[in-house]
């Protein structure tokens, strides 16, 4: 063994990889990566969650009750309501996470000891439902009611016993309702970002830039024809998901299916944008899947599928509404679980329809029918 020869090839390689943009992104992004998105990522003691409150007693002692509610930091009072019914709309809407009610005869059911306060919950989050029962655990302080001569309302406390959760769409806390739905966003998303990375690149590496550039196609309508046939296999996935999880698993569809498919196309289609954006960037199919892996571990840390959205700091959850899977999965489980309409889901609807102009405008103007 010559080790002079040996020598030389070492540093031909790094040599190689310093010329290498994307690897040497990697050798320090990957870690950086893994170490900031699972250590904001992981965090199952959900705090901020969104909550309406429906005080129909209006008391000092029912006000007192929902401030120290509110004082754990589990919940964050974003919705007023006068009904229960509101609340139960709020939550099919996904506007809210929780719904405390507190009844008109507040004060005499805590004064004798029954039931006092009502927490509807999302149960289609698993981790919410259990956020919403260790809250309904903790003994809560409330004003003691004053009747002219004598104090009614003992020591001005809701034991956990008087606090009961009400959970909906999901009472079983079954995970398989959870997590099929939010896996036709993952798999898509991987699947059509990889599939349309190297779609141009592929073209370069076989040699058949030159007939395309030799066609009279313009960019726009390459770009698009490129996408197209993606979309029916993303589609296929779709259906193919959708089976098994309802026969397997017996995952409900409580909204409509057009609303479930219309979902999926503009999944489909962002995801598709997004990876032509990558293709026209990469200068080998290599390339592609390297930058599709630093697009696909965010999106499956940060968009809500593997651990909960309101458990994420500010700043992170701000990053995470640039990623389609996020808005993805609002509108599925929305749809799927608790059978809202794409209507009813319109921010979500905007937010993807306005990461698709954004990507397919930008993939469109990077690329250009030539060799170079």
């Amino acid at each position: 063994m010559n080790l002079r020869r040996m020598f030389a090839i070492v540093m031909k390689e790094l040599r190689q990889m310093r010329r290498d943009r994307i690897t040497l992104a990697m050798i320090v992004g990957i870690p950086v990566m893994q170490l900031v998105l699972f250590g904001y990522a992981i965090n199952l003691n959900l705090r901020g969650l969104d909550t309406g409150v429906a005080d129909q007693a209006n008391t000092a002692g029912s006000r007192a009750l929902v401030m120290d509610m509110v004082a754990t930091g589990v919940i964050d009072p974003s919705m007023s309501a006068t009904s229960p019914q509101e609340l139960m709309e709020g939550l099919r809407r996904g506007e809210i996470s929780m719904g405390v009610v507190i009844p008109p005869d507040f004060e005499r059911r805590r004064f004798e000891g029954r039931e006092a306060v009502q927490v509807l919950v999302d149960g289609s989050d698993t981790v919410v439902q259990s956020a919403a029962v260790q809250l309904a655990q903790l003994p809560l302080h409330t004003q003691p009611t004053v009747n002219t001569s004598r104090t009614i309302g003992g020591t001005g406390q809701v034991s956990p016993g008087q606090i009961s959760v009400v959970s909906f769409y999901n009472p079983q806390r079954r995970s398989a309702i959870n997590i099929v739905p939010g896996l036709i966003g993952v798999i898509l998303t991987m699947t059509m970002v990889l599939f349309t990375g190297v779609a141009i690149v592929r073209e370069r590496e076989r040699g058949n830039m030159e007939l395309l550039i030799a066609t009279p196609l313009s960019s726009s309508e390459l770009m698009i024809g490129k996408v197209l046939p993606y979309a029916a296999i993303g589609l296929i996935q779709t259906t193919v998901i959708l089976v098994l999880g309802v026969w397997l698993f017996d995952v409900p569809i409580r909204g409509s299916l057009l609303d479930v498919y219309l979902a999926g196309v503009l999944l489909i289609l962002a995801n598709l944008a997004l990876g032509l954006l990558i293709s026209t960037k990469a200068q080998s199919q290599f390339q592609a899947m390297q930058m599709t892996f630093f697009v696909f571990l965010p999106s499956i840390l940060l968009s809500g599928f593997m651990f909960p959205f309101a458990g994420m700091p500010k700043v992170v959850q701000w990053l995470a509404e640039i990623l389609p899977l996020t808005h993805f999965l609002r509108l599925i489980r929305g749809i799927m679980l608790r059978g809202a309409g794409l209507a009813e889901l319109w921010p979500e609807v905007l937010a993807l329809l306005a990461f698709i102009a954004v990507m397919m405008t930008l993939a469109i103007s990077r690329f250009r029918k030539r060799l170079d």
